[in-house]
């Protein structure tokens, strides 16, 4: 029996998370695993994400099981352990032998062969006690989840660091916390952004099944089908893009001359590229190979790509709109980026804010008279949110808050928002969607105005 194409891809990707510190999505739809066949990719996916879902959870269970401490193991025997006692704990539909069979050949392939009865001894470990103990081999998480009672359980139990699910039961309360938690462990909804309605029935020609948005009216949820697939999406017609970060753009509104800083991967360019057909769009962007990525995801002819640090940014004269959608902690993306919660801790926190500060304040002096800035991020902490914001504005008077209701009614009067919204994504002046609470994923936004 060989290795499947879709654990020989997982076992690559989950290396290289943990090596470079990569974005497993980013990875399983690159073009090294393009080949995949779409069973072996949804095999690839699930494996991938499951494993980093649940790694604190599974790592517990493995060092239950292991007679040798797992920072003294190997990382490539690590995450073959790991994808098994994924395999055995959570896919009922996977043999028990051949999730042992195949993550013992992925650690040979490795050329670890010395690990592989080791591995084979833990994983057949694994496996009997779940026999012996009468349970089913797919648990069922969620259930598990809605039982805790306090931070350091649903930690636990959802595969969640405790200083982050602390600091949302602080500031969130512990019912909120959970959803978020639920959420989070829960493969999420693709979502769409298209561009003109001919695409809807291209999309169904080829198989992809959708039905309405949830906050946006021009928004699309992907019932079935492969849309990375379809000529739509390779042509740029159709984009992955969570409804939470396109009512990040919407904000923005219409102006001439719009800037976006840290514009890659380009979701927000594109989107506002084309509701401003005769505007100037200029997008920045640090690092040069995101540029270029840029340029492919957006090409429109009113984009300007500008490679330059947003913290200097690079550029002369004002601009009556700017978004400011800075880099991150990411923690309102777990569902979709599990690997962050293992790289994150609490002190990177305020790293992150000093540099938001800066950029938010450089980009601040780009906003022409009567303009307006829109601050966002994909984070559920205050560090990154609130504080940067009041910081920037306690060192002049020429720049007010403005109050994201007022932007969100004018979109619901032009139908662009759904009615149903209400008053629930709103904290005071801010913008605020909650993972679990507004189905979609965390997203902050603030309207800053220049008097």
């Amino acid at each position: 029996m060989s290795i499947s194409p879709a654990r020989a891809a997982a076992f690559e990707v989950l290396l290289r998370v943990e090596r470079d510190k990569s974005y497993a999505a980013d990875l399983l739809h690159s073009a090294r695993f393009a080949s995949l066949s779409p069973s072996d990719h949804g095999l690839a996916m699930e494996l991938v994400m499951g494993v980093l879902r649940w790694r604190s959870w599974i790592d517990d269970t493995l060092k239950e099981a292991s007679s040798q401490k797992l920072e003294r193991l190997d990382e490539e025997v690590v995450t073959a352990l790991r994808m098994g006692i994924y395999q055995l704990s959570f896919l009922s539909r996977v043999p028990a032998r051949a999730a042992i069979y195949e993550s013992v050949e992925l650690v040979k392939r490795a050329r670890k062969s010395s690990a592989a009865s080791f591995v084979n001894a833990v994983l057949r470990r694994v496996a009997g006690k779940s026999s012996q103990s009468g349970e089913e081999r797919e648990r069922d998480p969620l259930e598990e989840i809605e039982e805790c009672s306090d931070p350091k359980a649903l930690a636990r139990s959802s595969a969640h660091p405790k200083w982050l699910v602390q600091r949302w039961v602080e500031r969130f309360g512990l019912e909120i916390a959970r959803r978020i938690c639920e959420y989070d462990q829960t493969p999420p909804a693709t979502s769409l952004r298209i561009s003109s309605d001919s695409c809807l029935e291209e999309l169904e020609r080829e198989g992809v099944k959708l039905c309405s948005g949830v906050l946006l009216a021009g928004a699309r949820t992907v019932l079935s089908g492969d849309v990375t697939r379809t000529s739509a999406f390779r042509e740029g017609r159709v984009a992955i893009q969570d409804e939470g970060s396109q009512l990040v753009a919407l904000l923005v509104g219409h102006g001439r001359r719009i800037l976006d800083c840290c514009a890659a991967p380009g979701g927000k360019t594109a989107l506002l590229a084309r509701r401003n057909t005769d505007a100037l769009i200029v997008a920045c962007e640090l690092h040069a190979h995101r540029a270029r990525t840029l340029r492919e995801r957006a090409r429109l002819a009113n984009v300007r790509v500008v490679v330059g640090d947003a913290r200097q940014i690079p550029l002369r004269g004002g601009f009556d709109r700017i978004l400011v959608d800075v880099p991150c902690s990411g923690t309102g993306t777990l569902a979709r980026n599990p690997e962050i919660k293992w790289n994150l801790s609490s002190e990177d926190l305020l790293d992150l804010q000093a540099r938001q500060v800066a950029i938010l304040r450089s980009a601040l002096s780009h906003l022409a008279s009567g303009g307006r800035l829109v601050y966002s991020t994909c984070s559920m902490e205050r560090e990154e949110n609130e504080a940067v914001v009041e910081t920037a504005l306690d060192e002049s008077s020429e720049f007010s808050l403005g109050d994201c209701r007022d932007e969100v009614e004018h979109l619901r009067e032009t139908g662009e928002v759904l009615a149903e919204v209400g008053q629930k994504i709103f904290d005071g002046p801010y913008l605020r969607t909650i993972p679990g609470v507004h189905c979609c994923e965390g997203f902050f936004a603030a309207i800053i105005r220049k008097l």
